[in-house]
């Protein structure tokens, strides 16, 4: 076996307690080794099949509440669902890359297999767009919550919401007081363990919301058909504005490694079959509630569907469950900001290990009360999801393709230096180096062009989402 890069061992000592809380805790990670060289008892892993619905509760998220507006975008269900497809193929090929370079290492984070493979620089950088995203994700959050509160005043009381607006219903005061109370004090612990039950509670608020678009698809009135539904974009260009989206709802590379390093067989076949259950799962539940959503309502479809449908009771429960989801994923992202914050601060400044440890609960409370004062305020401002994901969609492209293709060319390079002695099939290896070329050619195309459709978006203006049930119409 190789040597073992230093950064990387250090790494994955200073960083075990940091992704302790993104899986179960029956599923630990088998532990280092300590101080006396003696092993700790390993626990069992999980099985493919359980590890699936990990990796789809990894990937199901605040993504579906704007699938379907994306396919407006895009020039309707077709051309939608065909660039979906594509990229689903790449998506789950970088998935697979990840999983083969954590194994050359035994990495178990998706940082410890870029610093493995890649080194300490490009790791620096994947924690960088980590912090950028975990940042933009809270916002998202944030504007979500905003959106629920606002269907569940015109469910209780609309005349009163639309032209009293007390003070307690005003978006920007409930966003800013319910995140106070119910999200930040969630955010100081330096574990969240306690917050891995709440994940069964936010799988089954978007499978809810699938079913419930279905349901209403099916039982809908036919005077209230949409007058306009695409069949074709209005500009070629228009087929990559569904590209952010797919980046933002399958990202789950980010999450894989953990759950791959625990499995109780640790090995690409059997991992195979973990992922191709779990995109199963996740296109099924994504392309039925976004072509469903989109046939219902047309060009004038919301960014947050939910705020499309008529505040009933059934889209009251879709509102409680997503707020549950939300208010308890935002501490998560958090947390895996600030850790990725902390890496780079840290590294940056040198620190020796003795130094952060005297220093870690004041710089975790400092930077948990910036982190959350700066995206509340944003999120007030920003006037609906689609334009935070529209950049977010950005950052996932490079944690897809860009840092993928990275770890691919790199370790196919080092096999090629090592001789045809040790690595006999040459061919193999310089199909596989090409086709990380692609990889990474693909990842700048996409995070460049999403990040210049998203800046010329926000140039020309968005405006807040409004439905016929809204209080503007």
């Amino acid at each position: 076996m190789a040597a073992q890069n230093p950064d990387y061992e250090w790494q994955i000592t200073n960083s075990s307690s940091e992704n302790d809380p993104l899986l179960p805790k029956e599923v630990k990670l088998i532990e280092v080794l300590g101080r006396d060289k003696q092993p700790v008892q390993q626990t069992k892993g999980s099985s493919w099949f359980s590890s699936s619905f990990l990796v789809v509760n990894a990937a199901l998220g605040a993504g579906l509440l704007n699938f379907p507006a994306a396919y407006d975008q895009a020039g309707g269900v077709v051309v939608a669902v065909s660039i979906q497809s594509i990229f689903l193929v790449f998506i789950v090929a970088a998935i697979m890359i990840l999983a083969y370079c954590s194994d050359l290492k035994q990495a178990s984070t998706y940082q410890d297999v870029v610093l493995s493979v890649c080194g300490k620089k490009a790791q620096t950088g994947a924690a960088i767009c980590l912090l950028l995203y975990c940042f933009g994700t809270c916002i998202t959050f944030l504007i979500i919550i905003g959106d629920q509160w606002e269907e569940f005043f015109l469910f209780v009381s609309k005349e009163t919401y639309c032209h009293d607006t007390p003070v307690y219903m005003d978006r920007s005061f409930i966003i800013a007081v319910t995140s106070l109370l119910f999200i930040l004090p969630l955010c100081f612990p330096k574990r969240i363990d306690f917050l891995k039950y709440a994940s069964f509670v936010g799988v089954a608020g978007i499978l809810y919301v699938m079913v419930m678009v279905a349901v209403k698809y099916f039982i809908q009135d036919p005077s209230d058909k949409p007058t306009y539904v695409k069949t074709k974009p209005d500009s070629w260009m228009d087929v990559f504005l569904v590209v952010p989206d797919i980046c933002f709802a399958y990202q789950c590379h980010v999450s894989i490694i953990p759950i791959y390093s625990c499995m109780e067989k640790r090995n690409l076949k059997e991992f195979s079959k973990t992922v191709s259950l779990a995109m199963v799962l996740c296109v099924l539940c994504y392309t039925v509630t976004a072509t469903l959503g989109y046939l219902q309502f047309g060009h004038g479809i919301a960014s947050d569907i939910l705020i499309s449908f008529d505040p009933d009771v059934t889209v009251i429960i879709a509102v409680v469950l997503i707020a549950v989801k939300t208010y308890t994923t935002y501490p998560i992202l958090l947390f895996c900001g600030r850790a990725a914050f902390d890496s780079v601060w840290n590294g940056a400044l040198r620190l020796t290990p003795e130094v952060i440890e005297q220093r870690e609960r004041k710089m975790r409370i400092v930077v948990t009360l910036i982190w959350f004062t700066i995206t509340v305020a944003l999120a007030i401002f920003i006037p609906n999801i689609g334009v935070v994901i529209q950049l977010l969609g950005a950052f996932a492209a490079l944690f897809i393709f860009l840092f993928p293709g990275m770890c691919l060319m790199k370790s196919m390079l080092d096999k090629q230096a090592a001789g045809p002695e040790f690595q006999p099939n040459t061919n193999r290896i310089k199909f596989l180096i090409y086709f990380a070329c692609a990889f990474i050619t693909l990842g700048a195309f996409i995070t460049g062009l999403t990040l210049c459709q998203a800046i010329q978006k926000d140039i020309h203006g968005t405006k807040a989402d409004t439905s016929k049930y809204t209080c503007s119409n």
